[in-house]
């Protein structure tokens, strides 16, 4: 008989692929809104995993060996142009940062940091994508306080969700020193967040 986790397992990776499907259909023109659903289709993963459906020792593999694929793509020069980006390697870098995060940090605080790099992410990447296509700008890796008050909202939410017993002011604190840590331009944010996040665990 099959584990148990592998049904979840099965199901998290089937609504991934079709995301991915889905995001085809819609081009390469919405290569950068693309991203961003793949990443909230990651989202039943975190939440199998949140409930023990999926272990961690499945999860963490998982997420690594599709950071290995994606990054195939790149280095063959063949990318999946409508979600792949030339030199950009942002998607890669997310999947192996949740590998990281689920291998290294406890599981309530793994959930918060993944939910952080699924939504808070996709919510701040498609306010900054429809704010520049509306003004007329290239959208291409430009940040904007838009995007950001998006994501500051989505974390903190995030944290009242995952961490309840925490005080207001860490919860608060939390959220905002992971928005600068997205919105800085030195190291991309799919590594920032989550090297920021690890080194705020002793706060929460």
């Amino acid at each position: 008989m099959p584990p148990a986790w592998l049904l979840y397992a099965g199901i998290a990776a089937g609504i991934i692929i079709l995301a991915i499907g889905f995001t085809k259909k819609l081009g390469e023109e919405y290569a950068w809104v693309n991203r961003k659903i793949i990443h909230f289709s990651i989202t039943p993963a975190i939440v199998f995993y949140y409930t023990g459906k999926i272990p961690g020792e499945v999860f963490a593999p998982a997420a690594f060996a599709f950071a290995l694929a994606q990054l195939m793509f790149h280095l063959k020069r063949e990318e999946l142009s409508w979600y792949q980006i030339n030199r950009n390697y942002g998607e890669v870098f997310f999947a192996f940062s949740a590998s990281f995060v689920v291998a290294f940090l406890p599981r309530e605080y793994a959930t918060a940091v993944l939910l952080i790099m699924a939504i808070s992410d996709g919510v701040t990447g498609i306010l900054r994508f429809y704010y520049f296509r509306k003004n007329g700008y290239n959208v291409k890796l430009k940040k904007h306080w838009s995007g950001s008050l998006g994501y500051f909202v989505t974390a903190f939410l995030i944290a009242f969700a995952v961490f309840p017993e925490n005080s207001f002011t860490i919860k608060l604190v939390w959220s905002g020193i992971l928005t600068l840590a997205e919105y800085q331009r030195f190291l991309d944010d799919n590594l920032a967040v989550p090297l920021v996040a690890t080194f705020l665990y002793p706060l929460v």
